[in-house]
């Protein structure tokens, strides 16, 4: 089954602007690489500005964003998505519409940084990449913004509020996938506290009560998101799917369809480049039904199975088209 796809998370610019001799065409180095892409009729895809939380952060992310602008003129098959007229007639769009986030607000401002040069950082990077399509706060660990998903007791930060009010009305969403759940907390009571206009989503994140793990949602978030109308995006790592059952990927899907959230599913793969990942035990990261970007007409056809042909369609593309044509509408 082939329908056009919206894919809301993949460190394709990271792997770039490290890897030596690094090709946004590689399909042996990366799952998201552009052949890939294509195979699996991805259609617009999100790539993360990805950092850790250490100094040259702030560096990495504006090569990040060079990079962005690099893959952007030197392929033919590839084009700027990041206006809401793309985005609205992705059904009749033969090329692939890249569009820039920011995973990690380390690559806003480093630790050390004064707050206002993550403003001033924020205004840069939408400049050199045209658009960043949300932005998540921390990645695992702790920074000056908040607590990551492997952190305890660790919520929103002073300088995290300041950010979220720098953003209001900006049109960049907010996206959970890493937070901690005190952090998730914070920044839905900080919105509502203060009457922003954010958006929230979960850009790449499954279900605890799937899988038990750290990095997916608890119903609590899950039902936040429905009520902002966001959108989650499934992640195809093995990790936080089920370490030895490959089917879980379709329990995950389809626990959000049964749960009230058919608005917002969509896909957010994660796919970045592994080969020099230090923890051994992470190997296989990708389950052979999703192990690259190709597999989506596979994924859905499976689907077919316990969804409808318009479920397929929210999931694929459509609750993906309709926030971001909302959400950059001019």
């Amino acid at each position: 089954m082939k329908l056009p796809i919206i894919d809301t998370h993949c460190d394709l610019l990271s792997y770039l602007a490290v890897v030596p001799h690094a090709s946004a065409d590689n399909s042996k180095d990366i799952a998201c690489a552009l052949p890939l892409l294509q195979q699996g009729n991805v259609k617009m895809q999100i790539c993360a500005i990805y950092t850790d939380v250490r100094p040259g952060s702030m560096a990495l992310a504006t090569k990040q964003a060079y990079k962005f602008r690099e893959v952007l003129m030197h392929f033919g098959n590839i084009v700027h998505a990041a206006d809401g007229t793309f985005v609205e007639k992705i059904e009749e769009e033969e090329k692939i519409g890249l569009v820039a986030a920011i995973e990690n607000a380390a690559g806003l401002a480093d630790e050390k940084a004064p707050l206002k040069e993550a403003f001033k950082q924020l205004d840069n990077l939408i400049q050199l990449t045209g658009r960043i399509a949300y932005i998540s706060f921390t990645h695992h660990t702790e920074n000056r913004f908040g607590g990551g998903n492997y952190t305890e007791g660790i919520g929103l930060k002073n300088d995290g509020k300041s950010l979220l009010d720098y953003l209001s009305g900006k049109r960049i969403a907010i996206d959970l996938s890493h937070t901690s759940d005190l952090l998730a907390e914070g920044i839905l009571n900080h919105i509502d506290t203060q009457k922003l206009d954010v958006p929230v989503i979960a850009s790449h994140s499954n279900f605890r009560s799937v899988w038990n793990h750290k990095r997916n949602l608890t119903d609590e978030f899950i039902q936040e998101i429905v009520r902002r109308k966001g959108i989650i995006g499934i992640n195809f790592l093995r990790a936080f799917l089920d370490n030895d059952k490959p089917e879980r990927v379709y329990e995950h899907i389809l626990y959000g369809f049964e749960n009230g959230a058919e608005e917002q599913m969509c896909f957010g793969a994660d796919f970045f480049y592994t080969k020099n990942f230090p923890e051994k035990s992470r190997f296989p990261f990708y389950f052979p039904e999703v192990q690259d970007a190709s597999k989506y007409p596979g994924i859905l056809e499976r689907l077919s199975e316990n969804l409808s042909n318009e479920q397929l369609e929210k999931l694929a593309y459509k609750n993906a088209q309709r926030f971001f044509s909302a959400l950059w509408k001019s």
